[in-house]
């Protein structure tokens, strides 16, 4: 498989979570939009690089996406029956 296969959905910073440990990053909850209800906010490390080599974080209320890509090889995927 050459061709990566790919899906991006649009999604807002919801808030910043604090660390309750000393040393370990804060967190930015997004709010993913078309995901189920129950999975629709994610949580990463809010700690990100700009393309400068400077260190970033996000602010509530940013608009950002998320792309998943699928890294294995035929055997997971599938296509889809009409």
């Amino acid at each position: 498989m050459t061709e990566k296969l790919t899906t991006t959905l649009a999604g807002t910073v919801g808030k910043i979570i604090k660390s309750p440990f000393v040393g370990e990053p804060e967190k930015a909850q997004i709010v993913v939009e078309g995901a189920d209800h129950l999975y629709k906010e994610i949580r990463i490390h809010n700690l990100l690089t700009s393309e400068n080599g400077v260190e970033v974080r996000l602010k509530p209320g940013a608009k950002v996406e998320v792309t998943v890509t699928v890294h294995a090889g035929p055997e997971a995927i599938t296509e889809k029956s009409s």
